[in-house]
């Protein structure tokens, strides 16, 4: 049976219709007999419509337009008219130099849906992890019995650290897949909310720094390091997991 704090990690996603056919019949068969959970749902179905409803579009003051084009100093002097020739070269440059941006913004845009697909898959393994029993593989919050769990199921076992002094409860660990490819999941838990943070090797062994997102609600804080790519997924926020973040960097450096 779902919990309260299980049904409301999914109440977003399923207004969204962001949930499988089961997950939605698990959400919704919570909430007719939770009253509690049957109120946040309303209210949120009441959020939704008030902001579709609304007028939330601004239009500038003609005034703007007319202070702006103060604001522009004019033209001092005319450059002479170009010859046929430089029209030519200018042309020649200008055609290289689109064709190179072009390349760049086709890089870009297949960077950019490569990143929204990892971090979609990111966010569906977090949910499937808030199923019942689907949390953890080797349920412990010894860190010397999850990492050894991993030896022969993965080409290289993750760095599990115990942060439970630090705020940061270790639950465990499992296995996983992002982007089609098996990863490490250590579970931590930070009061009532869990953390996941997804371990693979990573392609080059540099040193990226953590950049943090939002994606369906949740935030996301993605980092390489020690040759190893790491991707931690919460619903607390922002704050706290870049909190997280400098505690298990603190611990692996100290374990290196």
């Amino acid at each position: 049976m779902m919990t309260c704090d299980e049904a409301r990690l999914l109440l977003h996603a399923l207004l969204d219709g962001e949930l499988d056919a089961g997950h939605a019949r698990e959400v919704e068969a919570h909430v007719a007999g939770c009253p509690r959970c049957a109120a946040e749902l309303s209210q949120f179905r009441e959020m939704r419509r008030a902001m579709a409803s609304a007028n939330l579009s601004f239009a500038p003051p003609a005034s703007l337009r007319a202070r702006i084009d103060a604001a522009i100093p004019a033209p001092v002097t005319r450059a002479p008219a170009p010859s046929r020739r430089s029209l030519l070269k200018g042309f020649a440059f200008g055609t290289a130099l689109s064709a190179v941006a072009a390349t760049g913004a086709v890089f870009m845009v297949v960077r950019s849906d490569r990143d929204r697909q990892i971090l979609g898959d990111v966010v569906s393994a977090h949910l499937r992890s808030l199923q019942v029993e689907h949390l953890t593989d080797v349920p412990s919050s010894n860190q010397h019995t999850v990492k050894p769990w991993f030896n022969g199921k993965l080409a290289v076992a993750p760095p599990v650290a115990d942060l439970t002094a630090q705020g940061f409860t270790l639950l465990g660990g499992r296995l996983d897949a992002i982007d089609g490819k098996p990863v490490a999941a250590i579970v931590y838990r930070r009061r009532l909310h869990v953390i996941n943070l997804f371990v693979a090797q990573a392609a080059s062994v540099d040193h990226v720094a953590a950049r943090n997102e939002t994606v369906q609600g949740f935030n996301t804080l993605r980092w390489n390091d020690q040759g190893l790519r790491f991707i931690a997924i919460s619903d607390i926020n922002a704050e706290e997991l870049q909190e997280f973040h400098g505690k298990f960097e603190a611990a692996l450096r100290a374990g290196a």
